[in-house]
């Protein structure tokens, strides 16, 4: 398996009403990653096919249980907060750094990595075989290193699971059908993901002059998502921004001369806008969707570079 292959993803949706032939996992709010172990050297590759290796150097020291082998894993990069829950603030603070700042900001704030999927072992691909047998496989394996832990999934009792993510602050629950080949980048329905919490990848495709402590730059921005024809327009974000935020965008977007969404803008809107090079992929948590296609409520969680901006459809 090369290093171009991409990961599975899951649907939004609700738990199965049929439990029978389904598992039950904890969804973590972190950043997808495939881990690539070959000759003990470990290369790791984000959801857009970005290297990311360099990213999190604490992420190098393999568990033992791979010592020698090769294997191809999936799993989540999270960052911790001091209870021991994911949290994607602080995983904001190491998902875009370069150069020397990795391993300053990584004494600080370090990353671990979640494993929940094994694609190849030892020079076996393991894509054709069921989820069941993928996730004995990996318990057997047992890839458990300070940075390193596979996480629990559960053969029943799905309604019960997604009550402890409530009680634990974690991102909601995915259900995998027990029988589910392991298919590298696509998207079905035997893969399911229920979130506690309603999160949405957005293109950001310009933004608006702020008034008061914001006067002189963004105040909110512009986003949208992919639909038929291309980008449409979804909303317009204006809280949870951090001044640092704010800087890293202002730095960050590439101005243009026309509109880079399909359809209609509201006149309003329009009226102020600053349009942008629809190059920048972020996300926001939000209250649902309006009848006619805008965001309720959304606030900012932050940039990705992990989602082109071509895979940004609505959940």
């Amino acid at each position: 398996m090369d290093e171009s292959t991409r990961p599975m993803l899951a649907v939004a949706g609700e738990l199965p009403r049929d439990e029978a032939g389904w598992a039950f996992e904890f969804k973590w709010d972190g950043v997808r990653v495939l881990a690539h172990v070959r000759d003990g050297v470990l290369r790791l590759r984000a959801r857009s096919g970005t290297d990311v290796t360099d990213r999190y150097p604490e992420l190098a020291a393999l568990p033992p249980s791979l010592a020698g082998r090769g294997a191809v894993l999936d799993g989540e990069v999270v960052a911790l907060d001091p209870q021991g829950r994911p949290d994607f603030g602080l995983l904001q603070q190491r998902m875009h750094l370069t150069g020397p700042e990795v391993a300053r900001t990584a004494r600080r704030v370090p990353v671990s990595y979640f494993v929940f999927d094994l694609l190849e072992l030892d020079g076996r691909p393991l894509l054709g075989c069921s989820y069941a047998e993928r996730r004995a496989l990996l318990d057997e394996l047992a890839p458990a290193a300070r940075r390193w832990t596979t996480t629990p999934w559960f053969p029943a009792d799905g309604a019960g699971v997604q009550t402890a993510s409530l009680e634990h602050g974690l991102e909601g629950v995915v259900a995998k059908r027990l029988a589910s080949p392991y298919r590298p980048g696509g998207r079905g329905a035997e893969w399911v993901k229920v979130k506690n919490v309603q999160h949405q990848s957005v293109v950001v495709g310009g933004w608006r002059p702020g008034n008061g402590r914001r006067a002189g730059g963004i105040g909110s921005l512009l986003v949208g998502v992919q639909g038929p024809g291309g980008l449409r327009y979804a909303g317009r974000v204006g809280t949870g921004f951090t001044d640092r935020a704010l800087r890293e965008l202002a730095r960050s977007v590439t101005g243009r001369t026309t509109q880079p969404f399909t359809g209609e803008v509201p006149a309003d809107v329009v009226r102020e806008a600053h349009w942008v090079e629809p190059e920048l992929v972020g996300e926001v948590v939000f209250a649902g969707w309006t009848g006619d296609g805008h965001l309720r409520h959304p606030a900012w969680r932050g940039l990705r570079d992990d989602v082109p901006p071509a895979e940004v459809a609505p959940e």
